[in-house]
């Protein structure tokens, strides 16, 4: 997961000398920089896959900066993604208008385009007009052709995650997060979810707030950071999307993530409503409610992949993040969804559709743990 965010500090001592010396090059190099060496490193907060590092030169013009960005790979992070592959993604969406330019890379990182548009915070997401911007940009961004085969990922990822996670976990930790259980599961969930009907695209698979600019003079948003971009259900990226609402990653508890803020029913149909439009056809009921049926289903997938995620991030990650109580936290997700869908069927409730009601044990100050007691199964098919 990566981010970027307001400026905060100037620490130029954290950058590795390999690094400045390529800036310095660089900058030497454009004419309205007086001193290529007078640059300021501004760490950006909310990255927790990378280091990133705003970096900024005065010009021979007043108040006018040259600004890049800097990218510092997080150790370990090499068994999430492949780096190469995320290379070629970053320069075909370059390329493609679709992001900022590769200006340079050193060995472990790159320096980047610094886009002149704000981050999104996570109330901005909650904008009706910014929200269906997104929506209208992440239909473009599923509709890619990217090169490289047009496949499935998500499943044979958490099986690869899953097995680092083993690796990585102490004995009595994979215990208590039930590991040995969720081979069977990630099996049981494809079969559940995989439909000829699913729509395959290019799917970013990490669309937290963090990861999309916005300029407030086109009113365009654009998708940045695509190390876990692959093909994939998009129904399972739009789920994703709705799982991020809940999360802040810039309050004193960044790991926590606050489901009284998942969109409820009227706000998700009307993303979806405007992620269908954009293709310039009014779609159909049953197009919406199918999608919005998909989505919710693959909400499942997401706690699933994200917690995972952060099991291993305790392990090889060095950034200041809780990773295993965020990890803990989206494991037990997947146990109160079951709950929930157990209680509202039993009780005939209205809302059986709506994730949204089941969020009353956070605000509650509920607990959570890394046990889950019902299958992923029999929770796809309370759905």
């Amino acid at each position: 997961m990566g981010s970027a965010t307001n400026a905060v500090d100037n620490k130029e001592a954290r950058l590795p000398r390999e690094v400045k010396d390529a800036l310095q090059l660089m900058a030497s190099e454009w004419d309205d920089v007086a001193d290529s060496k007078d640059l300021q490193v501004i760490p950006v907060k909310g990255a927790m896959t990378n280091e990133v590092f705003q970096i900024k030169w005065p010009t021979r013009t007043d108040d006018v900066s040259r600004k890049v960005l800097v990218r510092i790979y997080g150790e370990g992070v090499e068994v999430f993604f492949d780096r190469d592959d995320e290379i070629r993604t970053f320069e075909f969406m370059s390329k493609h208008g679709q992001g900022p330019r590769l200006l340079g890379r050193f060995r472990n990182g790159r320096i980047e385009e610094f886009i002149h548009a704000r981050t999104l915070s996570a109330s901005d997401l909650r904008d009706p007009a910014i929200s269906a911007l997104i929506a209208t940009k992440l239909r473009e961004f599923h509709e890619l052709d990217m090169p490289g085969t047009k496949k499935v990922w998500l499943w044979d990822r958490l099986r690869n995650w899953l097995r680092a996670a083993k690796r990585v976990c102490p004995l009595e930790e994979s215990k208590a997060f039930h590991l040995e259980d969720y081979d069977e599961e990630i099996s049981m969930l494809e079969r559940e979810l995989s439909g000829s009907h699913q729509h395959i695209g290019f799917c970013h698979n990490d669309l937290q707030y963090g990861n999309i600019m916005f300029d407030e003079e086109t009113k365009s948003v654009t998708i940045i950071d695509y190390e876990y971009a692959t093909y994939n259900p998009v129904a399972f990226d739009i789920a994703n999307h709705f799982c991020e609402m809940a999360a802040d990653y810039h309050t004193e508890t960044p790991h926590v993530m606050d489901y009284s803020k998942y969109p409820g029913l009227e706000e998700r149909s009307r993303f979806l409503q405007a992620y269908l439009n954009s293709s310039g056809e009014e779609p159909r009921d049953s197009e919406v409610q199918q999608l919005l049926q998909d989505v919710e289903k693959y909400t499942l997938a997401s706690h699933l992949t994200w917690g995972v995620w952060g099991i291993i991030s305790e392990h090889v990650n060095e950034i200041d993040f809780d990773y295993k109580e965020y990890a803990e936290q989206r494991f037990a997700d997947i146990t109160d969804y079951a709950d929930f869908k157990r209680n509202a069927k039993r009780n005939g409730d209205e809302q059986v559709g709506d994730f949204r009601a089941n969020t009353r044990f956070f605000s509650e100050g509920r607990q959570v743990s890394g046990k889950v007691s019902f299958s992923l199964h029999q929770i796809v098919h309370a759905c």
